[in-house]
């Protein structure tokens, strides 16, 4: 399968190594639960020989001391059992939380090119279900491993003591089982990828539909969308049952070994007793430490397929981290007013020219409105003004009365921007106001939305805490768009962008919205926009065009 050795098992390990560091308690906590499991387990097994041989006459003592002992043996397994589930649940949470809060994190800070590599559904179901695989193996399937080979361990040499033929004979059959999981995992990897894969498809599609749901009603495309749903399903279905059967196939080999492993251990045991060189007590404790060291067995070989689906979750979260970083460091200010200088600028997506060799200075304390036939580069003007993406070509800085710098994230905190569209998130208004101030006050949020014409917040029921589904279900377009310019205007930074930001607002809005906006002296504003009341309040146009004509500068007196 392609992409199947796209990194090496040592990189994996690597990585999983260091996503090991933030989680390291609990896993220590589990490791000393599990090893001291481990030395109650075997106690018990001692418990219950010694019980029987004082019953029997064998040794000496009281019987009700040993079976104290074994009560007491097994109120303390209940105890570490309980424990366990603690420590699961509490810290467990915490450490999911934690590597999805990091995974997140590394997203958003990563350089952004325009369009997405992979389905937000398939990120989504990486941050889910691939970060709580990777954070269980290494929160509890490690010290479980740790546990089970102390008991497989301690079992072993407790047989010994007993018989050492049949301990060797017990243990004899190991090799083989590593050998043939060399075979195993190689298969297995690949069949879990090809799971794991169509299960992020089959994420896609239910996000996606949920999401367009108004649009497949008007175009009566239900049963379409479903049966594309049961398509993506039946493929799924498909690989899960090539992996359950392989599964099932290599646990029937495995598990009759085991079975013949423990009726010779039986057969064996027996022999010994009915030669009278073995008592019931001592049978009986042949066979639980002959269980014992089976059921480590079984649970290292069960193992096996938990080492592969952690490297493959590891391999898809490995994958969210191949974009590399936006330069990282603490914001650079300028001094207001600041400018935008666009130098002989050129950018394409995948050799197909936006903008060529494009120049303009956007003066400080302007206000510039860049006109433009669809395709003509704006939007990707903007990002490029935003640091979102890199000139392939030429230079655009921010400046001010000191000095001039290309611009780049560092530098993103002198702009803000409101993008065309609905861009509020779920959640009450405010909520969305305090994405862009997160120290304002009900006071200066109720400014920035008359300034926004939005006074219609204050007249809802709940006002400021009104609630918005996504995508600001609840509120008409117009009214969504004047809550992201209040939004912006609570940024207040010096240079204002907005791509198309009063599309849906009536003529008497829009002109009322741009007097408050352009009554703030001292910032930089762009306009994308196709709107003629716009053009009307600008101090300069900018006109670009599909390349290759260049761009023509307009001063208005």
């Amino acid at each position: 399968m392609k992409g199947l050795e796209k990194y090496s098992a040592r990189s994996i390990l690597k990585w999983l190594w260091c996503a090991w560091r933030g989680n390291r308690l609990q896993a220590a906590l589990n490791a000393g639960i599990g090893l001291l499991s481990v030395v109650v387990s075997l106690a018990q097994v001692w418990a219950v020989q010694h019980a029987i041989e004082v019953a029997e006459g064998v040794d000496e003592g009281s019987l009700y001391v040993a079976v104290g002992i074994m009560a007491a043996l097994i109120l303390t397994d209940f105890a570490l059992h309980i424990s366990s589930i603690w420590i699961k649940n509490i810290l467990g949470i915490k450490a999911q939380n934690r590597m999805q809060q990091h995974m997140l994190d590394r997203i958003l800070r990563s350089e952004w090119h325009g369009k997405e590599s992979r389905h937000s559904g398939d990120v989504l179901n990486r941050l889910e279900f691939d970060v709580t695989n990777v954070v269980n193996f290494l929160t509890e399937v490690i010290p479980s491993t740790l546990s089970v080979a102390a008991l497989f361990v301690g079992a072993f040499c407790y047989l010994f003591t007993m018989d050492r033929v049949l301990a060797l004979i017990t243990v004899a059959i190991i090799p083989v089982f590593v050998g043939l999981s060399k075979i195993y995992v190689g298969r297995m990897r690949r069949l879990t990828r090809e799971v794991r894969s169509s299960d992020s498809k089959v994420q896609s599609v239910l996000q996606e539909t949920i999401q367009n749901r108004m649009l497949i009603k008007t175009l009566e495309s239900d049963d379409h969308m479903v049966d594309r749903l049961e398509t993506t399903q039946s493929e799924l279905r498909h690989k899960v049952v090539k992996r359950t059967a392989f599964s099932v196939v290599s646990n029937l080999i495995v598990n009759f070994g085991f079975a013949l492993g423990y009726l010779v251990a039986f057969l064996w045991a027996a022999l010994r007793m009915s030669r009278g060189t073995l008592s019931f007590g001592g049978m009986t404790a042949f066979l639980q430490l002959v269980n014992k060291i089976q059921s480590p067995a079984r649970s290292l070989t069960k193992l096996v397929p938990q080492f592969v689906s952690v490297f493959t979750a590891a391999e898809r979260l490995m994958e969210l981290e191949e974009n590399p970083l936006e330069e990282q460091g603490d914001p650079i200010y300028m001094d207001e007013p600041c400018g935008i200088r666009v130098s002989n600028v050129s950018y394409a997506y995948e050799d197909a020219p936006v903008i060529s060799n494009l120049s303009f200075d956007f003066l400080p304390g302007s206000c510039t409105a860049v006109l433009g036939e669809t395709g003509a580069g704006k939007t990707t003007l903007v990002r490029l003004i935003l640091a979102l993406l890199t000139p392939q070509q030429g230079q655009v800085e921010i400046y001010d009365r000191r000095h001039a710098c290309a611009v780049s994230p560092r530098l993103r905190c002198n702009l803000v921007y409101v993008p065309q569209g609905n861009t509020l998130l779920s959640g009450t208004i405010r909520d969305n106001l305090r994405l862009g101030n997160l120290d304002a006050t009900d006071e200066d949020m109720l400014e920035a939305l008359h300034a926004a014409c939005a006074d219609f917040v204050s007249e809802l029921p709940a006002g400021l805490d009104t609630q918005c589904s996504e995508k600001g279900g609840g509120l008409s377009e117009g009214q969504a768009q004047r809550i992201a310019i209040a939004r912006a205007l609570l940024r207040n930074r010096p240079v204002m962008l907005f791509d198309e930001a009063t599309s849906a607002l009536d003529p008497d809005t829009e002109r009322q919205l741009l007097q408050n906006i352009l009554g703030k002296k001292g910032h930089t504003v762009i306009f994308i926009t196709h709107r003629p009341a716009v053009v009307e309040y600008c101090d300069q146009v900018l006109e670009v065009g599909k390349p290759t004509p260049g761009p023509s500068l307009k001063e208005r007196e």
